[in-house]
């Protein structure tokens, strides 16, 4: 059995890990792997590099993704890079291909099984945390690990200049990066995409925790946040080929209003990339190993038009549908609990 695998998308801590898991069991049941590199992109223009036991043995903490990535859509130009792509598929004769991605990437999945019966099985990834039929996604612990680390030592100097730091995390238009990551560091508030900024109250807090004493503030604030009846912000790119806008800027915004209604001093932070970057936790190199073993078990026994996700602690597959890559929001009952330290 010959199985291509690709990761698509934005990178993700734990990718490696994914695709060593795939080339061990594949390998193991006699078959062969052959990487795609820089996701559909590779299919498109017939990039491949070959998968084996030897290559691939010693790269579970890896981060980022030795196959490379990209957010090429085939179908924004399907009469020359579909065709182009389902040609190179039948020309490296593969019986399967394991899709890594997110809901941009397993969305073409979709449709590739869909439209032409691709033999597919599908890995959500992404450090956002955002897909629907995912608990948690492997990526994520990584993330909010990662943005932890960087908010304690602003901590340090937001002390030693008596400033407010307003830190904008990743998380498109899902708040779980940093409802998580600001819990963990005990952030005086945090914003995100599923509550409406509350300026008043925000200020009223970070003045209340001031006048009692307290040396410096720590806002978190999601990059998708924003204020009752506006849209978030965007960056000014042209939107990614899956029509998604790059959002971004809301800790500048946010940072200015502080200043201007309480007189603190206040600085914006945008971690950006460094939230993608790095080894993956030992949290998401055991989930994203569990997912590559299922992914490859299911083309082992031909149920394509699938995806493996983590539910209710275990590792489930269900049918690869356009419902199942959709996004899901914060769970609420999260940000409630953060907001006990609201006051």
């Amino acid at each position: 059995m010959n199985v291509g695998v690709l990761t698509g998308g934005g990178d993700c801590p734990g990718l490696n890990a994914v695709i060593r898991a795939v080339v061990r069991r594949i390998s193991i049941a006699g078959g062969h792997c052959v990487g795609i590199i820089e996701g559909w992109r590779g299919l498109v223009r017939n990039l491949t590099t070959p998968l084996s036991v030897e290559v691939t043995d010693d790269i579970v903490g890896l981060g980022g993704t030795i196959l490379g990535s990209s957010r090429t859509n085939p179908y924004k130009n399907p009469e020359t890079d579909l065709i182009a792509l389902r040609k190179n598929f039948g020309a490296l004769e593969l019986d399967a291909l394991v899709v890594i991605g997110g809901d941009d990437t397993l969305g073409v999945a979709v449709r590739l099984y869909n439209d032409f019966q691709m033999p597919v099985v599908g890995i959500p990834k992404t450090i956002d945390n955002d897909l629907a039929l995912a608990d948690f996604s492997f990526g994520f612990d990584t993330a909010i690990n990662v943005v932890t680390e960087a908010v304690d030592r602003l901590r340090t100097t937001a002390e030693s200049h008596r400033r407010i730091m307003v830190v904008e995390t990743m998380g498109r238009n899902a708040g779980w990066i940093a409802c998580f990551a600001g819990m963990a560091v005990g952030a005086d508030y945090i914003l995100v995409p599923e509550v409406p900024i509350d300026l008043p109250h925000l200020v009223g807090v970070l003045t209340r925790r001031r006048a009692a004493g307290k040396k410096c503030g720590l806002v978190i604030v999601a990059e998708g946040a924003k204020f009752p009846d506006q849209e978030p912000l965007a960056l000014d790119l042209p939107p990614n080929p899956f029509g998604n806008l790059r959002l971004g800027g809301i800790a500048g915004v946010i940072a200015e209003a502080i200043k201007e209604q309480t007189g603190i001093e206040t600085r914006s932070v945008v971690l950006g990339y460094l939230q993608r970057g790095g080894s993956p936790t030992a949290l998401d190199r055991v989930l994203a190993t569990r997912l590559g073993l299922a992914a490859s078990r299911l083309v082992l026994q031909h149920r394509f038009g699938t995806v493996v996700t983590y539910q209710g602690g275990r590792i489930i597959d269900s049918a690869l549908t356009a419902s199942a890559v959709a996004t899901q929001s914060l769970d609420l009952s999260y940000y409630d609990e953060a907001a006990a330290f609201f006051y």
